[in-house]
This record gives C-alpha cells, sequence and structure tokens, in this order.
C-alpha cells in the first residue's frame, strides 16, 4: 500500500466529487473531479517514466501551492520514486544545497526564473540531467543558460504520458502496484532554524499511519468537503492535511495566506475547514480587534463584554462536559456543580451575543465553516479563546517533520482545549527530565515518541539520526506536560530554552505568544541566554501604532523615528507589563526587563522560517548590536 493507491481507493468511491479547486487565467475557482484527478496523475505518472524517472530516483520540485505539485508529487511516489520538494522563495544556496545533497537528477521548477536560478548553479549540481517547468513563461533566458541541461516543460510532460498510455494502458499500473510502504515517499528538508537543513527520510507507511488515524475519530471529514489551502503545500503539515481531505474524498481549493486574497476566496469558496499556522490566526484576529476600534466607543465596550462572556461560557461548558485538561485527577461531581449555575446566568448573555456580535464574525468564515486546524507552532491560548467564543473552532493539531508529521491534535467533537490533543493510538511516548528519567503526569520534561510514523532517519547524516533517533525513539526537542488521558500541552523547544546566569531556565515561548495577544504586538522574540535578565527585540503593529501617534500628537518622520517614540514605548511597555506578571501565572525573573523595539519585520527565509518560525541564532546575528545594547 503506498499514498497514491489509497488515493486510487477514493476515485473509486468518489469520482465525480471535486478533488481539486484552483483558478484560472481570470482568477475564477475550477474544479477537478476526483477521476479526472487521479487519471491526470496518471499521466503524469507515464509521462515521467517516458523521460527516465526511475523507482528510488529523487526528483526535486521547487514550486509553490497549484494543482500541478499535488498531480506531480502522487505520480512521482505512484511511481516508486520520491520527491525532494521546497519552496520558490527559498534562498538559491538553500535550493543548490538540496538538489545537491538529495541527488537529484530531475528537478521541476515552477517558472523560468527558479529554471534560470538552477541553471546558473549547475556547476554544483554534477548529477543534474534535466529541468520540468511548470510554468515556462521566458524560454529564450532558460535556453542560453541551460547547456547540457535538458529542459522539458511539464504539459509537454503530459503530452508523453498520454501518448505513452495509448501504447501500453498498464504502464502507470504496473508500477504503481509494485509499491509498498516501506517505500521512501519523500525527503523534506528542514527550515533550518539552526544550522544546515537535513533531509527527513519518510516513507509511505510514515504518512498512512495518520491517514489510518485522523479522520473519524479525530476530525469528522466528508467528501465533497472544502479545506482551504493557504501554507506552502511543500511543508509536512500542509502535505498530510491534503492527503487526509483527498482520502476521505474533500477537496483542497488553493489560495494565498494574504488577507485580501483569502477573505476573497473564502467568500467565493465557503470552505469548511482552514489549516493554517498560528500567526495567520493572530492575523486574522488582529484584523477583527482593528475593525471593531474604529467603531463607536460603546461598540467597542459591548465587544469587549460579548467575548469575555463567550470565553467564560466556554470555560464553563468545558468543566461541565469534562473537557478540561487533566493534569492531575479532576472530580467530576464538583466540575459539575462548579459549572451549572454560572452556566444558567451566562446563558442569556450568550444568547444575545451570538445575535449581536459572533454571528457577524462568523460570516467572514462563510455559512458552512466547520473548523479551523491551527499547527505549526504553538497558538496563543488568548487567540484560540477569542475564536471558540465566538462558535468559531479552532483546535491545535502538534508534530513535527520527522512524524510526518501529526503526532496529534484535538478531537474535532470534544476538544480538550489548552492541550494538542491525545497523541494518536500506536504512539508510545514518555516524558523525561534532564536525567532521561520520567516525570508524571503534569509535570514538564522533553517529549519521546515511538511510533510507524517516525522517520528513518537523515539522509546521508547518521550523525545528526543518532542524536535524535535511539532504539526507534525519537526525541522530539519538545517540552511538554501529559495529562492523564494522553493528551500533551506544548511549554517550547529544549533548545529554545533560556538559562539566566542565576541559573533559572526559562521557556520563550509562553512568554512571546502571551505578548502577541496585544494588538501592539505582531512579532517578538524573547532574549536573555546567560545574562542577569530576559529582553526583547519587538515588531510592533504599525497600523496601530501610527495611528497612537496621530492621537497623542507624537511628531515622526519615518518608521525608525516612531519606534524610538518613548510615548510609542510607553504604549508597548504597559502591554507587556499587563500580561508577564504573576497574575496570569508568570514567575518574577520571567519578566522582560528592557526591549526595543525595530523597524523592520521579521521575513521569510530570512529570520523566519517558511512556517513562520523565528530563526532564533539567525537574528541573534543580524541583531548583535541592538542586542549587545539591551543587555548593557
Amino acid at each position: 500500500m503506498t499514498i497514491t493507491k489509497r488515493i486510487k481507493e477514493t476515485t473509486l468511491k468518489y469520482p465525480d466529487v471535486a478533488a481539486i479547486y484552483s483558478k484560472n487565467k481570470e482568477g475564477i475557482f475550477e474544479n477537478i473531479s476526483h477521476k479526472d484527478f487521479f487519471r491526470k496523475i496518471e499521466i503524469a505518472g507515464a509521462g515521467f517514466i517516458e523521460i527516465g524517472v526511475k523507482r528510488t530516483d529523487h526528483v526535486g520540485i521547487i514550486s509553490d501551492n497549484r494543482k500541478e505539485w499535488i498531480i506531480s508529487d502522487l505520480a512521482i511516489m505512484g511511481i516508486g520514486a520520491a520527491d525532494i520538494p521546497r519552496g520558490s522563495d527559498s534562498t538559491t544556496i538553500e535550493i543548490i544545497f538540496i538538489l545537491n545533497h538529495a541527488d537529484c537528477k530531475i528537478v521541476i521548477a515552477e517558472n523560468s526564473a527558479l529554471a534560470v536560478k538552477i541553471l546558473e548553479n549547475k556547476n554544483e549540481l554534477p548529477l543534474l540531467e534535466k529541468i520540468i517547468i511548470f510554468d515556462n513563461n521566458n524560454s529564450s533566458l532558460v535556453d542560453e543558460k541551460k547547456g547540457n541541461i535538458n529542459i522539458i516543460t511539464f504539459d509537454e510532460v503530459m503530452v508523453l504520458g498520454q501518448e505513452k498510455l495509448e501504447k501500453d494502458k498498464e504502464v502507470f499500473e504496473r508500477e504503481l502496484e509494485k509499491g509498498n510502504l516501506d517505500d521512501v515517499a519523500t525527503l523534506i528538508y528542514t527550515s533550518g532554524t539552526t544550522g544546515i537543513p537535513k533531509g527527513v527520510v519518510l516513507t509511505h507507511r510514515n504518512f498512512i499511519f495518520q491517514l489510518d488515524r485522523v479522520t473519524g475519530k479525530y476530525l469528522l471529514i466528508k467528501p465533497s468537503e472544502i479545506m482551504m489551502s493557504i501554507l506552502p503545500i511543500w511543508h509536512s503539515f500542509e502535505r498530510t492535511c491534503e492527503y487526509i481531505f483527498l482520502e476521505a474524498g474533500g477537496a483542497i481549493a488553493y489560495s494565498q495566506p494574504i488577507g485580501s486574497v483569502l477573505i476573497a476566496d473564502m467568500a467565493a469558496m465557503n470552505p469548511q475547514w482552514i489549516i493554517s499556522v498560528p500567526r495567520v490566526w493572530e492575523g486574522v484576529r488582529s484584523a477583527i480587534l482593528r475593525t471593531v476600534k474604529k467603531g463607536k466607543k460603546i461598540s467597542k465596550i459591548l465587544f469587549k463584554y460579548f467575548v469575555f462572556i463567550g470565553e467564560l461560557y466556554n470555560d464553563m461548558v468545558a468543566r461541565l462536559i469534562g473537557t478540561v485538561p487533566q493534569f492531575h485527577k479532576r472530580s467530576r461531581i464538583l466540575d459539575i456543580s462548579f459549572s451549572l449555575l454560572p452556566l444558567l446566568l451566562l446563558w442569556p448573555a450568550r444568547m444575545l451575543a451570538k445575535v449581536v456580535v459572533y454571528k457577524k464574525i462568523r460570516k467572514l468564515f462563510g455559512n458552512r465553516f466547520i473548523c479551523g486546524i491551527s499547527g505549526g507552532g504553538a497558538l496563543s491560548s488568548g487567540v484560540r479563546r477569542f475564536f471558540n467564543a465566538m462558535g468559531i473552532q479552532v483546535n491545535e493539531g502538534y508534530g513535527l517533520t520527522e512524524t510526518a508529521p501529526i503526532l496529534s491534535v484535538c478531537m474535532q467533537k470534544r476538544p480538550v482545549h489548552g492541550t494538542v490533543g491525545p497523541l494518536f493510538p500506536g504512539v508510545e511516548f514518555k516524558v523525561l527530565n534532564k536525567e532521561l528519567k520520567p516525570v508524571p503526569h503534569g509535570k514538564q520534561g522533553v517529549l519521546f515518541v515511538k511510533s510507524d510514523q517516525v522517520m528513518k532517519g537523515y539522509y546521508k547524516n547518521k550523525e545528526e539520526t543518532d542524536k535524535v533517533l535511539q532504539d526507534g525513539w525519537l526525541n522530539t526537542g519538545d517540552i511538554v506536560i501529559a495529562t492523564i488521558n494522553r493528551e500533551v500541552k506544548i511549554i517550547g523547544r529544549e533548545k529554545e530554552t533560556i538559562v539566566l546566569n542565576g541559573g533559572e531556565n526559562i521557556e520563550p515561548v509562553p512568554i512571546e505568544n502571551k505578548c502577541l495577544e496585544s494588538d501592539y504586538i505582531d512579532q517578538i522574540i524573547v532574549l536573555g541566554q546567560d545574562q542577569k535578565f530576559l529582553t526583547a527585540l519587538i515588531v510592533p503593529n504599525f497600523e496601530l501604532i501610527e495611528q497612537k501617534a496621530v492621537e497623542l500628537e507624537i511628531p515622526y518622520m519615518d518608521k525608525e523615528e516612531l519606534v524610538l517614540s518613548s510615548g510609542i514605548n510607553e504604549i508597548i511597555e504597559k502591554e507587556i507589563t499587563s500580561r508577564i506578571n504573576a497574575k496570569n501565572g508568570f514567575k518574577h525573573f520571567e519578566n522582560i526587563f528592557r526591549f526595543r523595539l525595530i523597524s523592520k519585520s521579521f521575513e521569510v527565509g530570512k529570520e523566519l522560517t517558511p512556517s513562520l518560525k523565528l530563526k532564533r541564532p539567525v537574528i541573534n546575528e543580524i541583531y548583535a548590536k541592538q542586542i549587545k545594547e539591551l543587555f548593557k
């Protein structure tokens, strides 16, 4: 059994149900049925065979989200080869390193510009023989650079595939039937938050382990339901979610994580599901709050009150139905008794709020929206509570590329918020302290897992593999607290732990997430390794602080001058101290003693990974001077 075989089985069940929605040249969504989708996979697979792709070959795919990507991916895996994906926004250095390290003879490039990037560095790719281009919109420049490299368009591959199938209609099917669970499906190179990217070797077994567990018990996905795709398709989280939806008979609609584009696409497609990273959910919440702040004072007061009512009501419901995280055994009698009276008192206000406030916010998500899944990083509790208060279900999932990647997700019917849900059945796990001794429920330690979804290892990198994988046990590097019901709460990353010179161990992520609940803070990194206290670099929300500057009559010429304003810095300081304090569960040494506002946002490919995680070592290097001044 392989992923492509599983998608074929879906085709037989739901041949006429839409599988893919993508925009045509006029920007209008068009759909492809599951039957026609698999036929395209078959044709592409035959075409790849015709141009020389063989079982166990490694084929690079340097492209962003599009229907040709998923068709190529499933076709390549269907004939027993493996793909090596990367986004088009990757640096040339990353692309060339990955293609060379992964031994790619054939590479698919999204367009001519990317093909030229590769061709200009062909001397560093001694195995490279062919480049396939999805959009060959500047063929003359490609021809000028190609040398002895064979260039072919994806359309030509499809023509070759069609012709081959006319001569031998079983050519793709024969290769498909040879596939098995332990065939390598892909090499996904880590985003490189530290050091050189490592090629995670994932098999079909790794992915199928999740396909067998997610749908039904965790997520109730039905045929024809639409998942809005906005994350990079090459990223393991997005990619696995697409397999899950396609196998369930659902459909993928390709959009972009750009506010105006996404809102328009959601209106056009009316999706049931959105899969995204925390930063996108934070952005949507901030946009809603900015709109509210432009209204009348009474509207702002009512909105804040009704959000509070919704959050408190949900807290009481969780106590009543028993979905409060049980880090220690809780008394059901006490929980039920404690929740009944508040629920009765809150119910009228919540009903009013549903009509006055929640209904309007829900409209932004369409009238069929079921659930949003956040992964690829920790979701701020404030953001989650905000959406859930209005009946917009946003659940967290958890995993890492080395586990293909989903290890757990909050169950759709009974989500235990405050956790990332229970680890999948069949996943063995243990939480260990620094001495590698097991810790009890409710105590934090590093999560180790063992299951059929754990990677084979890092490609051509035994040393790094041995550091994290021993006797089948993978050290996730994540600091967690486990409940008595197999749910886990993510605290932070072991490598990100800050140790002050007084010996205090601090996880920066909870502090950063709490600060990000402020409308005035867009990005933040907490610093302090081997120092006396914590500091932070902060990218403010420039739209809001510019409005505040006008309101307070603060003169400024540009962003550089604005972030130095004492008035603006006082606002940010109040935002931080109102959140990072003992009342909210933070210790005194977790306070941010100093901070510096910076005038330029962190960028993907520079300070951020494609999944919008902070590249902490890179930020430390870029802002070394500013950081040094903070600790003077």
